[in-house]
């Protein structure tokens, strides 16, 4: 596409400067606020926002990792903090969008620019269509960013792109660089709310006939910043007597509850809590809520690391006398896995923590009374808290994925009691990842009765011996009606798929 110049000074569709929060106006770059330079002209937040960005890019990095650290790092706190977390999470969403606008005002291929000048290209397009930040403010750090990381050649060239870009607000951009939705729908809601095109299909084959009208709230809600959702462990306090001032019990799981917003690391550090999202709470509750003939004394998370989920398992089998053994393939991951259960109150005997690969398991068949199955995934369900997994997997990812989840499902039910329940969970909703894989494991491996999930979660269900009751969680049956699906725009969790498998005798 040519470059777009834009109406000049004047014309109608001139991007008019919008007020800016107390956090924008903190931010601006301006000399004498003390929060120092990595580079000339580069305020902090923006240059950490911009150091994401590209290690994202050039070392595969996480950003809900790495950021983190960097803030610690550099003393960014408060309002500057915020700022740094909005440009860097904001523009990984928004990546697909700004780089149609961009490749609109650019003349030259966005292809053949030097990477750090794309990045400040990409913060500046943010800036300027999707935060309050004054234009003149989102242009002027932009091309002092651009001095500080590509030298003063570019910053003219920079200059010269986001000028266009604030011509118009996002609204008058997308009729001129997405595809006509009439003609192409699916490319048209790829640009409009930042998706690769093939999960933009995969979506609509995972939500069936609910596409037509639940398709675009379900990539919207994609790119909403969640709330931190946190567990309490079960067995220990109360989740009323540790939710801090202004936190919110979740809905369905009765040991889930939001933060309004600060630190959670202090409810880590005690142990009395843990940040793990409601919908893979419940994927733990309804293996635990399951009822079994015969004994139960002895369950395996069998994917186990971080240990979010083997931590809340690990509450539920101490409450069912049952005793718990987590594993995962890395060793460094299994130690992730102890950390979180050491941190558990009344930490005890109950648990044992192994490295092994559940493809090759160093336990018996027929062990376990209970299997949780975590699979490796895309990840594509919780693009809200992992917004540069969308660029980073390709549509060809998902048949080695699939057949890593098919021999790990396998296995799983291997390990499992004849009576006994396997709970295959993803953190994707895409069909090849969850009903495909199901179906075709369970018709291959006899004898296994697929059981229907939602109904597990529908009815407010007492959780084993304990005092905890599950709510009644709403529409989750996927079109596969034996699953349940939980999603972002419905329920405002993750996409986790829940399935649930007993092996008859």
């Amino acid at each position: 596409m040519a470059a777009y110049r834009g109406p000049r000074r004047g014309e109608p569709g001139r991007r008019g400067t919008t007020a800016r929060s107390a956090a924008d106006r903190s931010a601006t770059g301006r000399p004498g606020t003390g929060r120092g330079n990595t580079g000339r002209g580069a305020d902090l937040p923006r240059r950490t926002a911009y150091d994401v960005l590209a290690a994202v890019e050039t070392r595969q990095a996480y950003a809900n990792l790495l950021l983190p650290r960097l803030l610690a790092e550099r003393g960014i706190t408060g309002r500057d903090a915020a700022l740094a977390t909005e440009l860097s999470y904001g523009t990984l969403r928004g990546l697909g969008t700004y780089d149609a606008v961009l490749a609109a005002c650019s003349d030259r291929p966005l292809d053949k620019l030097d990477p750090p000048v794309l990045q400040v290209l990409r913060l500046g397009a943010h800036q300027l269509l999707a935060t309050r930040v004054a234009a003149h403010a989102a242009v002027a750090t932009s091309v002092d960013l651009a001095r500080a990381v590509g030298g003063p050649r570019v910053s003219g060239y920079v200059n010269a792109v986001l000028r266009r870009v604030a011509t118009r607000d996002l609204d008058a951009w997308l009729p001129l660089v997405a595809p006509d939705p009439a003609a192409d729908a699916e490319g048209y809601l790829a640009v409009r709310y930042s998706y690769p095109r093939w999960i933009v299909a995969a979506y609509r084959d995972a939500l069936g006939p609910a596409a037509d009208t639940e398709l675009a709230a379900a990539l919207a809600a994609g790119n909403d910043r969640p709330r931190v959702t946190m567990a309490a462990f079960p067995g220990g306090p109360p989740r009323e007597a540790i939710m801090p001032e202004g936190a919110e019990p979740t809905r369905w799981s009765p040991y889930g509850f939001t933060l309004a917003g600060g630190d959670p690391a202090p409810l880590v550090a005690d142990g009395v809590a843990a940040v793990q999202d409601e919908a893979s709470q419940l994927a733990a509750i309804a293996l635990a809520t399951v009822p079994l003939d015969g004994p139960d004394r002895l369950w395996l998370d069998m994917c186990a690391g971080p240990g979010g989920k083997a931590r809340l398992l690990y509450g539920l089998a101490e409450e069912a006398g049952a005793r718990l053994v987590a594993a995962d393939l890395h060793e460094h991951r299994a130690a992730l896995v102890r950390d979180a259960l050491a941190r558990t109150p009344h930490h005890g005997s109950g648990t044992a923590v192994i490295t092994a690969d559940g493809r090759r398991p160093p336990w018996p068949e027929a062990a376990f009374d209970r299997v949780l199955l975590d699979v490796p995934c895309s990840g594509l369900g919780a693009l809200r808290r992992r917004p540069e997994a969308r660029w980073r997997k390709a549509e060809s990812d998902l048949p080695a994925l699939a057949e890593l989840q098919r021999a790990l499902l396998r296995s799983a039910l291997a390990a499992c009691r004849p009576g006994g329940v396997v709970a295959y969970v993803t953190c994707s909703p895409v069909p090849a990842e969850t009903r495909d894989v199901v179906t075709a494991v369970a018709s291959s491996t006899p004898p296994t009765e697929i059981l229907d999930a939602p109904a597990v979660l529908s009815p407010p269900t007492k959780i084993l011996d304990a005092p905890a009751v599950l709510s009644a969680v709403p529409d989750i049956r996927s079109p596969a009606p034996q699953f349940a699906q939980l999603w972002p725009h419905r329920h405002t969790t993750d996409a986790i798929f829940i399935a649930l498998l007993r092996r008859t005798p």
